[in-house]
Order: structure tokens, then C-alpha cells, then sequence
């Protein structure tokens, strides 16, 4: 059994994450700043202040973890693309994740697991499926303070470092745009995608979920960095051919050349977005596969059919 603190405690990822382990029969500590969040049999860790500021002097000494999965993250920043978002993001996912890993190290945890982003890599895949050990170039002011946490971390003496890239990452209690799509599917809308035929990686919840459970305790995890994926990489078309058929109701798409896509997203503004849709972005997992022995437990096809499930009985 293994003690474990996990923060952001109230996210959607960190909520699965903290279930999972009790059910595994570790012992689960949730930080976050909101009371009455944390999932049963999670204890609750309330700690109000902005990226961890003052946590050293918030931490019992009764407390004592033998690892910190660290989840908590801005995701959403200052829209000014400038020097107020980027500052917005490093402050939180660069400056207050080092802080945090370096608390933990002081105060005697020995494992410090830390969910990166593919973004860290870059908006788009050079050529075939990321690899560890390919060059990052990260595309915008997220991107760029994953990357600054992962270098810090990897840098940190004295405590075991475990990072985790995932691409998109769906299951039920989806919000963002994977929820406007099935929406949209569900509404009968037009949808200008049908040439949308780049292929892309994504993550069932659970598999995300069980990949970064092995991650707390496997051994041949320290000091690592892995890619996790569901295996199957699927185009835009491809996943809201099959988002329709579960919901019953048939995509209609509509064969829009890419080229106009992009041009019409970078007049009004959302051409990151089409780009996203468009781009291929692809992860090689073959690392944590050979590595930890790690395989999705579930198929694409299945975390599709649990995800719709759930979007059509609570949405």
C-alpha cells in the first residue's frame, strides 16, 4: 500500500485517479481548494492560497506521503497572447510545480509523478508519432510551461521524477470540445470535416487513469518520461464518423478543403483550433509498453461506447 497525495483532488482526471487507488488499496490524500470535492475514501487537504503559496507551513508533520501525483494545472489564461498569458501559465505549471517537487523532496516523499501535456511537444507531429527523446517544440504559452516543468523536474536530485505526455484525453464527465462535438452530432448540425483525415492520438480516461496507478508504484518508472495513448489513432472524420453511429445520429459532412478550413479559422480568430482538427499529432507509446509492461485496457471502441453512454443519460 502505498501513501498518496494527489493534487488538483477535485479535477476530472485527479477524481478517477483518487477512486482508482482506494479501490487498489492505497491510502489517498486529495489538495484542493475547494472543500467537499474529493471522491469517498479520499481524504480532503484543503489549502486555499494561489499555486501552492505558503503550503511548507501548511504541511503537517503527520502527514507523510510516499508520493505526490501531481494533476493540478492552469489550463485557461489571461486571452491577450502576450506577456500576461504567458506569465499566467508559467506561474502555475512551471513555477509552482518545481515548488511543489521540491516541497515534497524536503519534506521525505520519495516519488514525484507529474502529468505533462503533448503539447509540451508541439502543435503538430514531425513527420511520425512523437518519441521521448525527439526535440520539443511547443506552440504556444501552455505548451511552453509544460516543457519548462518537465526540464526543472528533470533536473531535481533527491526524489524520484515520473512524467506522463497524454494526447486528448475523453471518457464520461467530458467537458471542452469533445462535448460541443457530440452536441453538434446529437443537434443534426452540418459539420465542415469531412476532409479532416489527419490522424491523431487520443486517451480513454481509464487508460490514462491505470497507466499513471502503475506509474505510483512500478519501479522501473523513476526517473522516466512516457507517452500514453489508446493505440488507435483516429482522423477527425474517423472519430465523429463513429460519435455518430453510437449516438444514432449519422454525421453529416460536409468535404471542406483544408486549406479554406485554415483560412476562414485565421480570420475569425480560431485558426490554433483548426489546426488542432487538421494537424496530424501522433504518440509513439512503445516506451512505457516495453518499459512497465503497460497496454490501454481498453480499446478506442470501447471508451468511445462508455463516453456516449454516459453523454446520453446526463446530458
Amino acid at each position: 500500500m502505498s501513501r498518496v497525495l494527489i493534487t488538483g483532488a477535485n479535477g476530472w482526471i485527479a477524481r478517477a485517479l483518487g477512486q482508482a487507488l482506494v479501490q487498489r488499496g492505497d491510502s489517498v490524500c486529495g489538495l484542493t481548494r475547494r472543500p467537499g470535492s474529493t471522491p469517498d475514501g479520499v481524504a480532503e487537504w484543503l489549502h486555499e492560497a494561489d499555486d501552492f503559496e505558503g503550503l511548507e507551513k501548511a504541511w503537517p508533520n503527520e502527514r507523510s506521503f510516499d508520493v505526490v501525483v501531481h494533476l493540478a494545472a492552469r489550463v485557461h489564461a489571461p486571452e491577450d497572447d502576450g506577456e500576461a498569458t504567458e506569465a499566467a501559465y508559467l506561474a502555475t505549471n512551471t513555477t509552482a510545480t518545481l515548488r511543489l517537487a521540491e516541497l515534497s523532496r524536503a519534506r521525505g516523499v520519495g516519488r514525484f509523478v507529474f502529468l505533462s501535456s503533448v503539447k509540451a511537444l508541439g502543435e503538430t507531429e514531425p513527420g511520425r508519432p512523437w518519441r521521448e527523446d525527439d526535440l520539443p517544440q511547443p506552440g504556444d504559452a501552455y505548451g511552453r510551461s509544460k516543457r519548462r516543468a518537465e526540464e526543472g523536474l528533470a533536473a531535481l536530485e533527491g526524489i524520484e521524477v515520473v512524467m506522463l505526455r497524454p494526447p486528448l484525453v475523453y471518457g464520461p464527465g467530458v467537458r471542452a470540445n469533445f462535448a460541443r462535438l457530440m452536441r453538434a452530432l446529437q443537434a443534426g448540425w452540418p459539420l465542415p470535416l469531412g476532409g479532416a483525415t489527419a490522424r491523431r492520438s487520443l486517451v480513454f480516461i481509464d487508460n490514462l487513469v491505470d497507466a499513471l496507478a502503475l506509474c505510483v508504484q512500478h519501479p522501473e518508472a523513476a526517473g522516466e518520461l512516457f507517452h500514453v495513448a489508446d493505440g488507435e489513432d483516429l482522423s477527425v472524420r474517423e472519430l465523429v464518423t463513429r460519435l455518430g453511429v453510437l449516438l444514432a445520429r449519422p454525421a453529416r459532412l460536409i468535404p471542406v478543403p483544408i486549406g479554406w478550413l485554415r483560412w476562414v479559422g485565421g480570420l475569425v480568430g480560431r485558426g490554433a483550433e483548426i489546426g488542432r482538427l487538421t494537424e496530424p499529432l501522433r504518440l509513439d507509446t512503445q516506451k512505457i509498453q516495453k518499459l512497465l509492461g503497460w497496454r490501454p485496457p481498453l480499446a478506442t471502441q470501447q471508451g468511445l461506447e462508455r463516453t456516449v453512454s454516459w453523454y446520453r443519460t446526463t446530458c
